[in-house]
């Protein structure tokens, strides 16, 4: 099957990226991650661009909070902070661009049908089945007359794709006919973070571990579209004690949680440092010590009494 080469780390010249969704607050999970990110691209000479994704459950003044977030435990970028809402006609021009070349079809199922047929016995695990792959112009003309609107899918022709991981080795993963474009209108991450990371000379992806699966689909329409392929590095979660994804019961996980306790950027820094075994209050001083080939392989589990339990090494 296809694949994608990655490089070993090394000093490139191009650009690492943080791309947060403005739907509320950062919490440490998503802290730590835009650390190892800044970590991985400072650490290997590239730049470090930031990237707010915000087509979708956008939280009035979220992203605002959230810059001045990552600013605060030391995090800086370079050139100005691109918004994916200011940049539709770029994804419109992937969109036609995959059209014109017949590597595109209209999907008139709704959410549940997709629900279903992605759980039917047949086909990899979730995959949508092309249910709408084959329709005739008749076909599609009844669908529109029953008020059903279109989303845009890729005709993929592979049914999986290969990538490789700095941390995770050699990963095949499946490939369906994902949406470019939704129903809405509104445009698809898979679609978008592609056409992005490439317009902002990312050729280094650092991301939570939980988004390994979704790669190769990116990976392979990176190449539909004459684009290059990033290094990717999945890195591990910050978990709760269930081993489920934090979220605001789980006690004091955002940095405006920490400062309401009387704890500190630096605290936090020092709390993200110490889950990745090294002794660090700064982000500076972090990248000074930082070897990629020690993160830890495992999850980090958040207690819920807090980060800085006195005398608890994090």
């Amino acid at each position: 099957m296809p694949t994608s080469s990655a490089d070993d780390g090394a000093t490139t010249g191009g650009a690492g990226r943080y791309a947060p969704s403005p739907s509320g607050e950062l919490h440490v999970g998503n802290l730590r991650t835009a650390v190892l990110a800044w970590l991985f691209a400072r650490t290997t000479g590239r730049e470090f661009a930031l990237r707010v994704d915000d087509l979708d459950r956008v939280r009035p003044g979220a992203a605002q909070r959230q810059l001045d977030d990552l600013a605060a435990i030391g995090l800086d970028w370079d050139g100005p902070v691109v918004y994916q809402s200011e940049r539709l006609p770029h994804y419109a021009a992937a969109v036609d661009a995959l059209t014109a070349a017949g590597r595109t079809y209209e999907c008139f199922c709704t959410r549940r049908e997709i629900q279903q047929a992605a759980t039917a016995p047949h086909g990899p695990l979730g995959a949508y089945p092309g249910t709408c792959r084959d329709l005739t112009e008749d076909q599609r003309a009844a669908k529109r007359a029953e008020g059903r609107t279109a989303a845009i899918r890729l005709r993929s022709e592979v049914d999986e794709y290969e990538v490789s991981d700095l941390l995770h080795g050699r990963y095949r993963g499946a490939v369906d006919d994902l949406v470019l474009r939704r129903g809405d209108g509104v445009p698809a991450y898979n679609l978008t973070v592609v056409v992005d990371d490439a317009a902002q000379g990312v050729d280094q992806v650092v991301r939570g571990a939980d988004l390994l699966p979704s790669t190769p689909r990116q990976a392979y329409l990176a190449e539909l579209l004459g684009l290059p392929v990033p290094t990717y590095a999945h890195v591990p979660l910050v978990l709760n004690e269930e081993g489920k994804r934090l979220a605001k019961r789980d006690g004091a996980v955002s940095l405006s949680d920490q400062l309401a306790l009387g704890h500190t950027p630096a605290d936090l820094v020092a709390a993200i440092a110490g889950s990745l075994g090294y002794s660090a209050r700064t982000t500076a001083e972090l990248r000074d010590v930082f070897d990629a080939t020690r993160i830890p392989t495992k999850p980090w589990i958040l207690e819920p009494i807090g980060l800085f339990r006195p005398g608890r090494c994090p």
